[in-house]
Parts: C-alpha cells; structure tokens; sequence
C-alpha cells in the first residue's frame, strides 16, 4: 500500500487542523475514566477546530447508539463498515465517495452465492453494509478461496485469526480515510490516526503520524515497529491516545482546556426532584415556606432518609422572575430540628422555564407516550431544547453537591437527561433513578424523537428502577432497540407479582444488563404508602366528623369511591359511562348505590384537559337527570381538591372502591384505601383495572378491564353483590400487602439495590 505523502512536516500538531481518525472498540472506548474524560473534552470543544473521525470495523447500525452516549465524543465523521461505508457526523453520506464505494459492491447475495461452497465460514450476524463478514478458522483463507472473492471484484480481509470480511476492491480503513483527507482538504501533517488490532494495520500503512495504544495485538505492534511516524503507548485506549498526541506535538495536551470537573461537594445522599420538599408562597411580600398539602405522598418517605443526621442535599427548581434573582439564596435548610444536615438546593427558573419544560413539553410530548396514548404527543425541537437545557441545571447542581462516591438518586421522566450531564461531570458517584410513573412498550416508546438520547442518559445510571417487572422489561426491549443489550441477571416475579393473571404480568424480569460497556441494575419496586400515618389519621376527629356526614348522606345505601386527578389517562369518563350501564342493566340498584366521583384538577395552565372536563360535567348531568329521584342522585360529583383527612373519609364510608385508569404506573389510592378500611376494622372491595401497576402487587384485588364496557359493569355489580365471607378474605389478604410493603420500606429497599448494584451484586425481588 502506498504512503500518503505529507504536504509539510512540522514537528508539532496544530489544534486547530489536529484530525483525530480512531478505531472505536480498544482504543476510543477503552483506557481509564479520567483519560476518557480527557478526551471528550478536548474533541468536545476543548480542541477548537479540531476533528474527530470513527473509523471502525463495526456496521453503522452499530455505531449509532454511541452518538447518543454523553460519554463519548461526537465525531465529525465516520468511516464504518471496515472503510466501506463513509458518512458525516450527521450519518449524511460523504459524496462522491459512498456512490463510488457501493457501485463497486456487488451486493451480499451474490458474495454468498460464490462462497457456497466453503463451509467453513460463518456468516457473522451483525448489522453491516457493502461487505459480508465471517467467522473462519485457522488455514481457511486458501488459494481457491481468494481466487473466488477476487472473481467477484472483491478483496479479502482476514484479522485476528479468525475474522473474515469480504470488501470492494480498494476498500479499508486506511483507504477509506486517505479519500476523506482528499474530499474535505484535511492536512495530513495534521491527521493522526489511532487503534489496537490488525484490523487497523491500514490505518498506520498510509504514513500518518499514528498511536498504537496500550494492549494493542501483538500482531499489529510488531507489523508497525519499524514505521517512524507511529508511536506505540504503554497506556491502554485515551490513555494511550493523549500519550500519542503528546508525542506528535500536541501543545494544548495538558492546558488546551479548562478543566470542567466539579469538585465533591458534602451530600452523601442528592435527591433530585423537578419539586422542592416545601411549598413555597409570598405572603405580604415576604417568601414563607409550608409543608406540602399532602401528608402522605412520597416526599416524607424521601425525607425519612435523612434522618438521623445523614448529610444531604435535595435539587430542585424554585420559579423566579429571572434565573439569576437578586438576593436569590440558593442553598436555604428543609428542616433544622428534623434533617440538620439536609439543604435544598435550588435552581432558579423562569415561569417560562417551567411553563415549556414541565407544563407543556413533559405533558404534552412525553405523557402521552408514556401512558400509551401516542394519538395526544406533540413534539417540538425547541420544546426539547428547552427541556434539556433544565435538565442540564439540575444536574450541574447535582455534581457541586454530591461528596465523592455519593449517591445521586434522580426522579422522573421531567430529569431522564440528567444522567447523561450528570456522568461526565462526577464519573465517581453512584447515579440511581426511578420512574413513578409507567414505562411504554417498546414500540410505543420509540415514537419519541429522542428516544436514543434518553434511553442513553438512563444507561449511564448504576441503577434504575420502576413500580413492576413489567416497566422493566419494556425499558430493556426500549433500549435493546437503540443499542447491543445483554441481559446478564434475570430473576422470577412469583410470588410477589402475579405473573399470568394480569394484563401487565410477566413470569421473569431482568435484574440487570451491560450495553456499551457499562453493566447497569434493574429492579421492580413499587411505591408503598404509609400505613401508619393513615390509622393514625383515622383516629381524629376530624376525620370521624367527616365520615359521620358521609354515612349520613348515604343513609345505609353502598358507596362508591372514586377518586383520580382529572387526566385522560385515569378513565373517568370510561367509569361514569359504565356506572350509567349498571343502571340501566339493573334497575333494581336504583336507590340502593351512591357513586362518590372526586376528580382532583389539573395544575394550573393545564389546558390540555379543559375538554375532559367539559365532558365528564355533561355525562354527570346527564346521569343524574336520568336517574335521580326526589331523595336520591346516583352521582355525587367533586371537582376539586380535598384535604386528605377527608379523602380518609370517604375510604371508610364506602364498601367499594372503583379505580379503573385506562393506564397508571402504579395507584397509590388503591392502597390507601385498602389501609384506611383496615383501620377501621371494615373489609372493602377494591375494583381495580389490569392497567394499573399496583394491580400486579395486589393479590384480591377484583380486575377489571377499562376497555371493555362489559367487564367494567360486569365486576361493578359483582363487587356490589359479593358475599361478606369473599370480600373479607380478599381484603385481608391485601391489607397484609400494603402493610408489609409500605413506602418507608420502598425507599430502604431501593437504596438498598443501588448500594448493591455499586458493589457488583444484583438484588433480586423479595418474594411476598
């Protein structure tokens, strides 16, 4: 092969003309954290001006999960498919020299046709284009076997002993990048190229200055110690490149960028929450925080875990008239007396910020995906702009927070890019997530425009979690579909989670999986409640006041709780559709059920929902028209938010409870009713869609499901007219659930799984 002369020799590299050409798998991928840091800095615009180039045996198929790594550089251009394809950063072909390299191809069928008759290859199954790759043993490249790839215009390339891969003629790594050095005008005095394996031994053949880095093939390093412009490291993958940029000249190697690494902060634990643990309000002109309306949702569980002194921080947005306020303090305490050593960090944003980044860009883009109802998304570039731009906030926050080897535990699809700013910035913290709400099929989830930077920001996480097993497994199709998967660990759902009788059921889930180089732990943990504060709460009289007036207005009639945050999602509308049924198909009933329906509104500014409302106003109306008589309403309609000693209340009136969504990630008001009747000695019949995640947890819990009209009346009337005997055991039965796996026990046991996850063990799910 013939040396690409050099136009100039100089005795150093210009970073501004420096071209880096680098194989991919040990030598860009590999070495130590902080090299490979190094390195995305410099080609991440540390190096201004300077290129940087994949060259890789791989199909670009599989390159393309690596673009969405915030771990890797962003090349400029890639050469893949062992030099037979070449394309820009963009994956936008390079012209002329794609057309010319495919008109020279003669297509893999008529390559295996040919080679029928050695039965000693094996085709690879790997994604790849332009050339046909095997598996061959030892003395297979034999004269008979080169005469056929030559017939075809084709040329062998045999590496490592035991790779094979058919190519055009004139087609290779080092080829291929000496036509893009002609097409986009490169300097080669300025190209360095980089790599580890024979595969590469073209790359060093065309006379560039080259690096072999650390570990490289015995093969290769002894083929290129004879060639002056190549340097051999002793440091393995960036390790080894930046030692060869060194050698070469590089002059900005160790001052061309400022370092962007945080210094550890002192929070052992970092909560990082789009919401503050405190209510903030301006009264009189004066900041005042309060506790959050309501006691019992996850914030005091989080909370707990600071208890005892732990050192903390929790990250979350405080919305200001700019982002950098006057007299803004960014780190106030939570609780002095109770968590002395936990500061909320706040980010300030704009009422613009979280208009688009949380009231319409996360509901309206990724709601609709995440609850399987893709006809609602809208996408916008800028929304997504917006919304990573947030994102990145919170988690430079994060990283000035967190002590060295902290815990970061990041919450929600509002924070699924955090990861990814979070892992360069502090590659040693421990960077668990959970979602709370569901998580989509795969081929649903996928509609997202974004959906291989998030399923890339999740996989720099040691550990992610989700309310069931079947959440898991759509995450791992998900990210199987953006990137090579490995599922290392999987373990059974039985007994714990149902596995058959449920439409969100699995048999077995997997416990963790390695993708680009990073093993990561999943887990199944759904979101308790708390037991103890709910038969607390029951014994107020505030909540006996509320129940009397409840008991009163039923007047010994069974009651029918209903309640849900006005969303598309939750099926209000399905249920009062079906409750009409039940009265048409039993009209013996009439007089005899009162249906509670509390719909909690949206926040303000959700204008998505104004038509739902409109509509379950109207069907309200109308059954009620239909049916009422003089001392009695079917319907008892609530459009608005309720304290939550009087939701307690409502629990312990009704012997039934409907919650039917058409989908939910888990359903936290199935269990607090289930613990507000066992508070009150009383069993309750909770009716439950198969939709909901908490329906694979709760075992008596009477399913139904939402889309089909028949069975939501079907187990309506049957829930009514079920034996004392049956709706006893079932409600114990779930009563020992919920108390057993209450909220205070989810948040130990996923710090738990994080801390095993960190260690190298993978926690498997406890049976019930």
């Amino acid at each position: 092969m013939t040396a690409l002369p050099f136009r100039s020799r100089t005795p150093y590299l210009d970073p501004r003309k420096l071209v880096l050409a680098t194989d991919l798998d040990g030598t860009l991928l590999a070495g130590p954290q902080e090299a490979r840091r190094r390195v995305r800095e410099l080609f991440g615009g540390g190096l201004e001006g300077a290129t940087l180039v994949f060259v890789t045996g791989r199909g670009l198929e599989s390159v393309m999960p690596l673009l969405a790594d915030p771990t890797i550089p962003t090349p400029d251009y890639i050469i893949a498919d062992v030099g037979a394809t070449i394309v820009h950063g963009n994956l936008r072909p390079v012209e002329p020299l794609h057309h010319e390299i495919a008109a020279r191809w003669p297509g893999s069928q008529a390559v295996l046709k040919a080679l029928a008759g050695f039965p000693q290859l094996e085709r690879q199954s790997v994604p790849q284009e332009r050339r046909c790759s095997f598996i061959a043993p030892e003395g297979a490249v034999t004269p008979a076997l080169r005469s056929a790839v030559a017939a075809l215009g084709c040329e062998l390339l045999f590496s490592a002993g035991r790779y094979l891969d058919v190519l055009p003629r004139g087609v290779g790594k080092g080829p291929a990048l000496r036509r893009l050095i002609d097409a986009a005008g490169f300097d080669p005095a300025h190209v360095v190229v980089a790599g580890d394996t024979l595969n590469d031994l073209s790359l060093f053949e065309t006379g560039l200055r080259g690096v072999v880095v650390g570990g490289a093939e015995p093969a290769l390093v002894a083929r290129v110690r004879r060639m002056p412009s190549v340097f051999i490291a002793e440091n393995a993958g960036c390790g080894g490149i930046l030692d060869g940029l060194a050698h070469h000249g590089l002059r900005a190697h160790h001052a061309g960028t400022a370092d962007v690494a945080h210094l550890p902060g002192k929070a052992e634990l970092v909560m990082v929450y789009h919401r503050l643990p405190f209510d903030e309000a301006v009264e009189d002109g004066v900041a005042v925080r309060r506790r959050p309306k309501s006691p019992n949702g996850i914030m005091p569980t989080l909370l707990s875990l600071f208890s005892g002194g732990r050192t903390g921080s929790w990250v979350a947005w405080s919305q200001q008239d700019s982002r950098d306020p006057d007299g803004f303090a960014s780190h106030v305490p939570v609780d002095p007396e109770q968590y002395p050593n936990l500061q909320a960090a706040r980010i300030a944003l704009t009422g613009e910020d979280v208009d688009l980044f949380y009231k319409k860009f996360s509901k309206e883009a990724f709601w609709p995906i995440i609850f399987s109802f893709p006809d609602r998304a809208e996408f916008r570039q800028d929304h997504w702009e917006r919304y990573l731009d947030v994102n990145r906030l919170f988690a430079e926050q994060a990283a000035r927070e967190a002590a060295e080897g902290a815990t970061v535990w990041v919450h929600d699809y509002n924070l699924w890019m955090v990861p990814a700013f979070l892992r360069p910035l502090r590659p040693d913290l421990k960077i668990a997530f959970f979602h709370h709400t569901a998580f989509p099929s795969s081929d649903v989830f996928n509609i997202l425009p974004w959906r291989r930077d998030i399923v890339a920001s999740l996989l720099q996480c040691d550990y992610v979690g989700f309310h069931i097993p079947r959440y898991v497994e759509n995450f791992v199709d998900a990210a199987r579909s953006c990137a090579p998967v490995e599922v290392v660990a999987s373990a059974p759902c039985a007994p714990r989670f149902l596995t058959y009788g449920c439409a969100l059921g699995v048999d077995t889930t997997t416990t963790a999986i390695e993708a680009g180089g990073r093993r990561v732990a999943l887990g199944a943990h759904p979101v308790g409640t708390d037991v103890a504060l709910i038969g607390r709460l029951m014994q107020t009289p505030q909540v006996a006041a509320d129940r009397a007036e409840i008991d009163g207005y039923l007047a010994g009639r069974t009651g029918i709780v209903s309640i849900e945050r006005l969303d598309y999602v939750k099926g209000s509308l399905e249920k009062l559709q079906a409750f009409e049924r039940l009265l048409e198909q039993h009209p013996a009933l009439a007089g005899k059920v009162t249906l509670l329906n509390i719909i909690t509104p949206a926040a303000p500014g959700m204008e998505i929902y104004d038509t739902l409302r409109e509509e379950l106003d109207r069907t309200v109306g109308r059954i009620n028209g239909r049916f009422s008589t003089l001392d009695w309403v079917p319907v008892r309609y609530f459009y608005r938010s309720l304290p939550f000693e009087a939701v307690l209340a409502h629990y312990a009136a009704c012997d039934i409870a409907w919650i039917t969504p058409l989908r939910d990630g888990l359903n936290l008001v199935a269990k607090e009713y289930i613990a507000a009747r066992h508070a009150v000695g009383k069993p309750g019949v909770l009716i439950l869609s198969e939709f909901a995640g908490a329906a694979v947890e709760l075992h008596g819990a009477l399913l139904t499901n939402p889309y089909d009209a028949h069975s939501m009346t079907d187990r309506l009337y049957r829930a009514i007219t079920m034996g004392p005997d049956e709706a006893a055991y079932r409600a114990e039965r779930m009563a020992a659930i919920v108390a057993d796996h209450d909220v205070a026990r989810w948040g130990g046991e996923f710090l738990a799984a994080v801390a095993d996850a960190a260690a190298g063990t993978d926690a498997l799910p406890e049976a019930a």
